[in-house]
């Protein structure tokens, strides 16, 4: 039985609930109508997600799984009839909040990236008989790009449901997007390693004299070496500055949406904040917030919430 529309965005908030985590404690701040195509858009992402890092199955058949899938959403936003609550659900967003397919596009292409090998480089300082090989990025430019699919174009979509009128709000919220991802990275420095995987980019780990076989040999925060905290340092303020971005953003969303990306720029902001307060040990256990850090700032987002209505900002 297909799913009415009203079933199909609850099975999408339900999904949100359970997997979304510190997006989640944002999209509570949202107006009913934005918080269901928040839901449906990351339901969507969420599925994209799954079948790329579905570790059971080959990187060629995770990325034809992919295809398929992508297909079927194709033809559903075409109007085909579907039985997906996820497609009925986001079918229904797209057409009120004008996300185009392209942007939905790259979202499933932002979930792939990881299926592509980037480079497969010789660990530098390694010698010819001891080499690793890891996916990587030479440069920062290419780490953005990156980035720019797994986190910018998340931005994007959400804006369109937050809406906004000025122009400049797209450039922000790419970098919004940016600050976000490079916190993920230094969250999961030491994860990404054990799969085999380095985000921090080979000319900054240069710059720094640090090497990939350090980085995969680190267990513990008390054995990081000066240059190797310095590393992690010299990214954590890049993405300080593009937090800014996010500061600049928020006046430029429709005021019942301003809650919302206060209170998701200001959780992972907080993340970051939690990271330098650790000084960089990302390495003897997983720095998060604590839930009652993440319920604390949603309380205060939800106050800005209720003072936007009072003034009738709605």
């Amino acid at each position: 039985m297909t799913p009415s529309v009203e079933q199909a965005y609850a099975v999408c908030r339900q999904i949100a609930r359970r997997e979304a985590k510190n997006f989640y404690y944002a999209f509570v701040a949202l107006p009913e109508a934005k918080r269901n195509a928040i839901c449906a858009v990351y339901a969507f992402m969420r599925h994209a997600d799954d079948l790329s890092d579905d570790e059971t199955k080959l990187r060629d058949e995770r990325r034809a799984d992919l295809n398929t899938w992508l297909e079927a959403w194709h033809q559903a936003a075409q109007g085909e009839s579907t039985e997906d609550p996820v497609f009925i659900a986001l079918r229904d967003a797209q057409s009120r909040f004008h996300i185009t397919t392209d942007l939905l596009d790259q979202l499933v292409q932002g979930t792939a990236m990881d299926l592509h090998s980037h480079a497969n480089h010789d660990a530098p300082g390694s010698n010819s008989v001891h080499q690793l090989s890891f996916d990587t990025y030479e440069t920062f430019d290419d780490l953005y790009r990156y980035c720019y699919y797994v986190a910018s174009v998340v931005g994007l979509v959400c804006i369109r449901i937050f809406e906004y009128t000025d122009p400049s709000a797209e450039k922000l919220a790419e970098e919004t997007g940016i600050a976000f991802q490079l916190t993920n990275i230094l969250r999961d420095v030491k994860e990404d390693a054990e799969r085999d995987r380095i985000y921090l980019p080979l000319e900054d780990m240069e710059r720094f004299g640090v090497t990939i076989k350090e980085i995969q040999q680190l267990k513990n925060g008390r054995h990081l070496t000066l240059n190797q905290r310095e590393l992690l340092e010299f990214e954590a303020n890049r993405a300080e500055r593009y937090y800014k971005s996010g500061e600049a953003l928020l006046p430029l969303i429709a005021a019942d949406s301003r809650p919302a990306l206060w209170v998701l720029i200001t959780i992972y902001h907080s993340l970051l904040r939690r990271i330098e307060a650790k000084n960089f040990d990302v390495f003897s256990e997983r720095v998060s917030v604590p839930t009652i850090t993440k319920l604390a700032i949603l309380a205060r987002g939800l106050f800005r919430t209720l003072a936007n209505r009072l003034r009738g900002n709605n």
